[in-house]
């Protein structure tokens, strides 16, 4: 069976470079279609580009399926496109949204099952999709059935200035486990000129809406003994106010007014890169999608460690997965189905993570000679890959995006000194609750 089932992958690994026959809906005249493809990009670089060759490459083989991208802006900009366009009865053919808008893509009927189309690849289709890392194909599922399939997936990693590190007496390959050390290690790295004002802060943690959750998400991890998330696994309950979160909140807001190490308000999370990269904060919680930006552009020694914990050491996954719009013809849901495959190819995905700093999605593309030597030659890509094992979903639940703003204001007004952590989050539970109550 084994021999079989890696049979099938290597053939279907190939998918991409073959044509594929249209059926007899869009071309049943004869005519070629174009597919509308939305994807977001939310760290720093160049990844538009990136995009466009691998839908440069699919056009070249297969002019008979255009694939046409449409950037969309960042993840929330290209959420609230999808649901106009859904409305709007024109959806896109596929695209790429956050794997934790599963649940609120599936609820308002806007994309399909993949079960389908991976059935109808036989076993090369369960090859396909065993190939995945489970710790991202774990937030792939609603309802057992399988609605998207990874692509930009990262976990929150630190990024650390060695150099500044060496600066104040640490040591530069031993950054911080624990939040005692964390808190420890960003007093002594942060810098306060002649002038009296803050030249370098110890650490940056983004609080911007639509960030803070995912961070924060990390906290609650790391303070929890039994893995215990944000949010039920069915997606349905939101679980804001338990004692050990409320904990991390506490610790969160501490780094900033107790230990002051920390820049006070609202930090964009789009800022930080840049701070990091001038000198400005000498530690950021931040994307490995953000790792190929900060490879390229530091002046300066820097490291990348799994992010400090409490009780133990964890990480949200975060990123993009594909999807495919209910709405389109059938013909056109194959179609976007063959892309996918061919978008997430093992060399692609290797090239991928590469040119991005996104971790790689499957246990093929690790065993590629582009991974080998990416990791030789840049060790902090693997780093990511490592903290996988103890990372799990970020806050994700039916109508997440409500979810998301109910959370992201209750840190904001914890963070910024209008609410204690306790009040802000039992406040929170309260308006989850009266929201996701109709999913009971």
């Amino acid at each position: 069976m084994k021999k079989l089932l890696a049979a099938a992958l290597a053939v279907f690994c190939l998918v991409g470079s073959m044509s594929f026959a249209l059926g007899t809906g869009d071309s049943a005249e004869g005519k070629n279609i174009e597919m509308t493809f939305f994807f977001p990009v939310n760290v720093g670089g160049a990844v538009t580009k990136f995009v466009d060759k691998i839908c440069n490459d699919w056009n070249e083989l297969h002019p008979e399926a255009i694939v046409k991208p449409v950037y969309t802006g960042n993840y929330d900009d290209t959420v609230v496109k999808i649901q106009t366009a859904v409305q709007g009865k024109n959806p896109p053919d596929l695209f790429i949204s956050l794997a934790t808008q599963r649940y609120s893509m599936w609820v308002q009927n806007a994309v399909i099952a993949l079960d389908d189309l991976i059935a109808a690849d036989g076993a090369a289709g369960k090859a396909y999709i065993d190939d995945f890392l489970s710790g991202f194909m774990e937030d792939s599922y609603v309802e057992g059935k399988i609605v998207s399939i990874p692509f930009q997936r990262s976990t929150e990693i630190m990024f650390y200035n060695k150099d500044a590190f060496k600066e104040v007496g640490l040591d530069p390959e031993k950054p911080p486990k624990t939040w005692t050390e964390l808190a420890n290690y960003a007093q002594k790295l942060t810098k306060v000129g002649s002038d009296g004002q803050v030249a370098r802060y110890g650490v940056g943690i983004a609080l911007n809406s639509g960030s803070a959750q995912w961070q924060f998400t990390g906290f609650c991890l790391q303070n929890s003994k039994d893995g215990a998330n944000l949010m039920s696994a069915d997606g349905k309950h939101a679980l804001f106010d338990t004692p050990e979160n409320v904990e991390a909140l506490q610790f969160w807001c501490d780094l900033q007014n107790k230990y002051k190490c920390m820049q006070s308000g609202i930090v964009q999370w789009t800022d930080l890169p840049g701070q990091f990269l001038s000198g400005k904060v000498a530690m950021i919680y931040h994307t490995t999608g953000n790792l190929g930006n900060i490879s390229k552009n530091a002046t300066f020694n820097y490291g990348v460690c799994f992010l400090p914990g409490n009780k133990r050491q964890a990480a949200p996954t975060g990123g993009g997965n594909f999807y495919i719009s209910k709405g389109i013809s059938k013909e056109r849901q194959k179609a976007a189905w063959e892309f996918i495959k061919f978008a997430t190819a093992p060399e692609r995905a290797a090239q991928w993570s590469v040119d991005t700093g996104y971790v790689v999605t499957r246990k093929s593309a690790l065993n590629t000679q582009q991974i080998k030597d990416y990791y030789a030659k840049l060790p902090q890509a693997r780093v990511a890959y490592d903290q996988i094992p103890i990372s799990k979903p970020e806050l994700t639940t039916y109508n997440s995006t409500k979810s998301w703003r109910i959370l992201n204001d209750a840190i904001q007004s914890a963070i910024t000194g209008e609410k204690t952590p306790a009040k802000a989050l039992a406040d929170a539970q309260k308006d989850a609750d009266a929201d996701l109550k109709r999913f009971w």
